[in-house]
C-alpha cells in the first residue's frame, strides 16, 4: 500500500525534477494564458519569464477585490500566481505562498526582489510546507481574507486535511476560491499511485460528490462552481490507463460562513452596483449567477449571504431579510456541470 509519504515524495519528484518546463505535460489540465481575464492576462507582461516558463496550473483563479487583502497561494509553485496577487492587493495586501517543492520555490524565491523593484513595493512571502499541515509554517487561525489554490488540492494524498486548515486559517467571511481537476467518478486505487498519473493531476483527482461532502463535513453545505472545462487526454500512455474517466478543470468557491443545506426562498433580491474596477457591467457568483449592474435578481438565503456577509458587500445592494420564509427557493437542481433551469437558481 503507497503511503501518504510516498505519494508525496512522487509529486514532489515530478514538479521538481520530471518536469521542466509547461511543455512537458501530457495532458490539457493546464489551461493557456487565453483563458485568463484580461486584465489579469495584462499583468502578465510584467513577470519573470523563469516564473511562467515553470508554471503548472489548470485555471486562473483570482478572484475580484482583492485590494488591500491578505491571500494565500497553496501549492504556489514558482510563484506565478503569488506575483499576480501582489498586483491585485496592491502595496497594503499581503501574499502567501506555500509549496513542499524545494525546487519550484527556489525559482520563486530567486526573483522575489526583481519582482519588488519592478512593482515598486514587497508584499510577496514565499514558505516551504506541506499544505496539509499550515500551522508548522505559522499561518494562524482567522487570519486570511482569500485562499487560492491553482490545481494542487488534487495532488494531496491527504486531501479532508487540507481543506480542514482551508476553513482553520479563513477569516469568517473569508473566501476559498481556486480551480483543480475533477473527475466524474471515483478513481482506481492502482490508477491513484501511479506516478505519471498524479503528477498529470489526474490519479488524484476526486469525485465532485466526494469533494462537496468533504465541504459539508468541515462545515460548508454550499459550495459553487464558476467555471468548468473538459480535460482532453492527449498522451496515447495516459488516455490508455484513465480513458474511462472524464476529468473536468473546475474553478470553485465556497465562504466560511453559516449556510444551509439547501437553497431557502425568504423574498429576498440582490443587485449588482457595477462598483469593481475590472466588471463594470457584469459579476459572475457562479455558473449560473449572472449578475447585470443595476438590474435586481431574486437569490436564495445562501447567495444574499455569500454577498452581504463577505468582501463583496460593498458591490451590492441586498432588499429583504429572513424574517420571513417562503418554502424552498424555486430553483431546479442541475447535475454538477449543467446550468439550473430557473432564472435566479441556486442549486
Amino acid at each position: 500500500m503507497t503511503t501518504s509519504i510516498e505519494i508525496s515524495e512522487s509529486v514532489r519528484h515530478y514538479y521538481g525534477q520530471v518536469l521542466q518546463s509547461s511543455n512537458d505535460l501530457k495532458t490539457s489540465a493546464c489551461c493557456s494564458i487565453d483563458a485568463m481575464p484580461s486584465h489579469i492576462k495584462a499583468l502578465l507582461a510584467g513577470l519573470h519569464p523563469e516564473v511562467l516558463e515553470r508554471f503548472y496550473g489548470c485555471g486562473s483563479p483570482l478572484p475580484p477585490a482583492l485590494l488591500g487583502k491578505i491571500v494565500l497561494d497553496l501549492g504556489c509553485g514558482t510563484g506565478r500566481d503569488c506575483y499576480l496577487l501582489s498586483k491585485l492587493v496592491g502595496p497594503a495586501g499581503r501574499v502567501i505562498g506555500v509549496d513542499m517543492t524545494p525546487e519550484q520555490l527556489e525559482v520563486a524565491v530567486r526573483h522575489r526582489e526583481w519582482h519588488a523593484e519592478r512593482f515598486g513595493y514587497a508584499n510577496v512571502e514565499f514558505l516551504h510546507g506541506h499544505i496539509e499541515n499550515l500551522a508548522t509554517v505559522g499561518i494562524a487561525d482567522n487570519s486570511v481574507d482569500v485562499v487560492v489554490s491553482n490545481c494542487v488540492i488534487n495532488l494531496s494524498p491527504e486531501k479532508p486535511r487540507v481543506l480542514a486548515e482551508i476553513f482553520r486559517v479563513l477569516k469568517p467571511g473569508g473566501e476559498l476560491y481556486f480551480s483543480d481537476v475533477f473527475a466524474d467518478r471515483r478513481i482506481p486505487a492502482a490508477l491513484r499511485q501511479d506516478p505519471v498519473l498524479l503528477g498529470e493531476c489526474l490519479g488524484g483527482a476526486l469525485y465532485w460528490e466526494d469533494f462537496r461532502r468533504i465541504l459539508q463535513d468541515l462545515g460548508c453545505p454550499d459550495v459553487r462552481a464558476v467555471k468548468q472545462t473538459p480535460i482532453s487526454l492527449d498522451d496515447p500512455e495516459v488516455a490508455a490507463k484513465i480513458g474511462m474517466v472524464k476529468f473536468k478543470s473546475v474553478t470553485v468557491r465556497a465562504f466560511k460562513m453559516a449556510l444551509e443545506d439547501r437553497c431557502e426562498d425568504y423574498g429576498q433580491v440582490a443587485c449588482y452596483l457595477g462598483t469593481l474596477p475590472e466588471h463594470p457591467h457584469t459579476f459572475e457568483l457562479d455558473d449560473h449567477h449572472h449578475f447585470e449592474t443595476g438590474r435586481p435578481l431574486r437569490v436564495c438565503g445562501n447567495t444574499a449571504d455569500m454577498l452581504a456577509a463577505s468582501r463583496y458587500a460593498d458591490h451590492f445592494r441586498i432588499l429583504g431579510d429572513k424574517s420571513h420564509h417562503f418554502g424552498l427557493f424555486d430553483c431546479t437542481p442541475a447535475p454538477h456541470g449543467e446550468t439550473a433551469k430557473a432564472e435566479g437558481a441556486c442549486c
